[in-house]
């Protein structure tokens, strides 16, 4: 991973177009090759990102990050302060807890819980912020990303956001709905999401893995 702390401006050419004025940021460049721009004022989420496959084209003063698609990242950088890289090596992942995992494991073995013609693409789908739970297709062939809870939370909402905006950037994946699938979704996380055009789907785990004969329930 590669870490260059620098006062530059961005502008995104693409599809849509957007600029961030001169400022000191931190740019990291990931071993998958993707490029995200980071302020100091929020916990996670970059102000701007080029998710892989992508190419990083450095030219004196300027940094040119190009995707398949032809859209482009482009920094011009003013004054860099610092530029260090570090070798990371494998990753364990994210341990959930043990219900979450399984829950997780049953709906990838049973897409059609989501709807008739639903099939599963991948589970762990990596992005440049992390894996979404479950990559589905719906009976259109349209992408779906799933998102799996023990219990729905605002949080959870907000990744399963955070994951759409920067999936429906991929030409190759775009249009990409949103599902968000929990034991149990609090009152505050639904309105959120269906404010979001994310659908809910409450699932019972118990019904999921065979041990009551009643077929599953949504809700």
């Amino acid at each position: 991973m590669r870490l260059v702390i620098a006062r530059c401006t961005v502008d995104y050419v693409g599809r849509l177009s957007s600029h961030l004025p001169s400022a000191k940021r931190l740019l990291i460049v990931k071993a998958d090759g993707s490029v995200s721009i980071h302020a100091d004022d929020r916990a996670y989420k970059p102000l701007n990102w080029m998710s892989p496959p992508c190419k990083l084209v450095e030219e004196p003063g300027v940094w040119r990050v190009v995707n398949k698609a032809g859209e482009e990242l482009r920094i011009a950088l003013e004054e860099v302060f610092e530029d260090t890289s570090h070798v990371f090596g494998p990753d364990p992942g994210l341990q959930k807890d043990g219900v979450e995992a399984h829950l997780q494991e049953l709906l990838a073995a049973a897409p059609h819980t989501f709807g008739e013609g639903f099939t599963l693409v991948r589970r762990e789908y990596m992005t440049a912020i992390g894996p979404v739970d479950l990559l589905c297709r719906d009976a259109a062939s349209a992408h779906v990303a799933v998102e799996v809870k023990r219990r729905g939370e605002i949080d959870g909402v907000e990744q399963l956001t955070r994951y759409l905006e920067l999936l429906n950037r991929d030409p190759l994946l775009a249009p990409v709905a949103g599902i968000f699938a929990a034991q149990e979704i609090k009152p505050q996380a639904r309105v959120l999401a269906e404010d979001r055009g994310i659908r809910c789907v409450v699932v019972d785990y118990d019904r999921l893995r065979g041990t009551k004969k009643d077929e599953l329930t949504l809700f």
